[in-house]
C-alpha cells in the first residue's frame, strides 16, 4: 500500500507532499492540471526511465520519494538484499540530476536500478497507454494458476527444492573451479622446485664461491702484494728480518754484560722465528695463487645463474635454498 508520496522539482512540479490513507483514493483534475505528472513521478520512483528533462528548469536536480506498506515476503527479500528498514514500512528514493546521472536508494541505503524495478514491480500496477501488466510476467501467470489449482503448497515445495538444488550447483561450480586453481597453483610450485633443485645450489656454495671469485678476480693483485711484502721483509740491508737479527746479536751481546736483558732478548728471538715463519707462508701462498681465467670464467657464469635465478623469484641469492 502506498502510504505517501513526496514530489520536490519534478517537471514542473516545486514541492509536493500526499498523503494517502486506506481505501480507495482518487486524483481528479482538468486537462493539464498534473495528474500523469504524478504517476511519472510513481513510475520514476519505482525503477523508470530517468533523463534530465525531468529536472524543473533551474534546479539542480529532482527528487522523488515513496513510503510504502510491504508484506511479509518483500521484508524478506528486502533482508536478503541487505537493504532492511527499521519496520514494515519501505522508503524508496530517486535523485536525478541536471546532467542526466541518476541515484536510487531504498530504506536509505543505496540500491542499483535493477533492484528498484524488482521492489516495484511487486508493489505498484500502473495501467495505461503503453504501461507495463504483471499479469503478462509468467510468474505471475504461475502464481494465479497454482492458487486456482490449490497447488500453492506444492508450487512451494517445488520452489524451496530448486533453491537447493540452485545452492549445490553453484557449490559444484565454485568447488570445479577452486579445483582447477588449485592444480595450476601446484603446477605452478612444482615447477619452481625442478627449476630450484636443477640449480642445486646451497648456502655452502654460494660463501665458497663468493671467496674463489674474490680470489680469481684478484689473483694478479694477490700475488704481487705477497711479493713486495715477502721482500720487504728479506730485504737484504733495510729488511725486517735483516734489523731484527743485527738487533738480536747486539741485544745478546749486551745480555751477556747484564743479564735483566735476556728477557728482552728471548722475546725478539721468538718475534724472529714467527717472522721467518709467516715468509714461508707468504712463499708458499704465492706458489698456490694461480692466474686461472677459465676458472675465473667459470664462476663468473656459475653467480650469474644463481643471480638471474634469484631475480627470476625475486629473492636474495642466500634465499634461494
Amino acid at each position: 500500500m502506498l502510504l505517501n508520496l513526496s514530489i520536490l522539482d519534478f517537471v514542473l512540479v516545486e514541492r509536493l507532499d500526499l498523503e494517502f490513507g486506506p481505501g480507495f483514493g482518487v486524483l481528479t483534475g482538468e486537462t493539464g492540471a498534473g495528474k500523469s505528472i504524478l504517476l511519472d513521478a510513481l513510475q520514476l520512483v519505482l525503477g523508470g526511465r530517468a533523463d534530465a528533462s525531468v529536472v524543473r528548469d533551474g534546479r539542480p536536480r529532482a527528487e522523488v520519494s515513496a513510503t510504502f506498506d510491504v508484506s511479509p515476503a518483500l521484508m524478506d527479500w528486502l533482508t536478503e538484499q541487505g537493504l532492511e528498514g527499521d519496520g514494515p514500512e519501505c522508503l524508496l528514493r530517486r535523485v536525478v540530476e541536471a546532467g542526466g546521472r541518476s541515484r536510487a536508494f531504498i530504506n536509505g541505503r543505496p540500491a542499483t536500478l535493477g533492484q528498484l524495478k524488482e521492489l516495484g514491480e511487486t508493489l505498484v500496477d500502473i495501467h495505461g497507454q503503453h504501461a507495463h501488466y504483471s499479469l503478462l510476467k509468467p510468474a505471475v501467470q504461475r502464481q494465479i494458476l497454482d492458487s486456482y489449482a490449490g497447488a500453492r503448497d506444492l508450487a512451494d515445495q517445488v520452489s524451496q527444492a530448486f533453491r537447493v538444488w540452485r545452492h549445490a550447483l553453484q557449490a559444484h561450480e565454485s568447488a570445479q573451479s577452486h579445483a582447477a586453481e588449485s592444480q595450476l597453483e601446484r603446477e605452478r610450485l612444482q615447477w619452481q622446485v625442478d627449476e630450484l633443485a636443477e640449480l642445486g645450489f646451497s648456502l655452502e656454495e654460494w660463501s665458497e664461491l663468493q671467496d674463489s671469485h674474490r680470489r680469481l678476480a684478484h689473483a694478479a693483485e694477490l700475488i704481487q702484494g705477497t711479493r713486495e711484502t715477502v721482500a720487504q721483509l728479506e730485504q737484504e740491508q733495510q729488511g725486517a728480518m735483516v734489523m731484527m737479527r743485527q738487533a738480536l746479536h747486539r741485544l745478546a751481546d749486551l745480555a751477556r754484560i747484564d743479564p735483566g736483558l735476556a728477557a728482552p732478548a728471548d722475546l725478539l728471538e721468538s718475534a724472529l722465528v714467527q717472522l721467518q715463519e709467516v715468509v714461508r707462508d707468504l712463499n708458499h701462498y704465492v706458489e698456490r695463487v694461480e692466474l686461472d681465467p677459465e676458472s675465473l670464467a667459470q664462476a663468473e657464469q656459475r653467480m650469474a645463474r644463481i643471480n638471474d635465478m634469484a631475480r627470476k623469484f625475486r629473492a636474495r641469492p642466500e634465499a634461494l635454498p
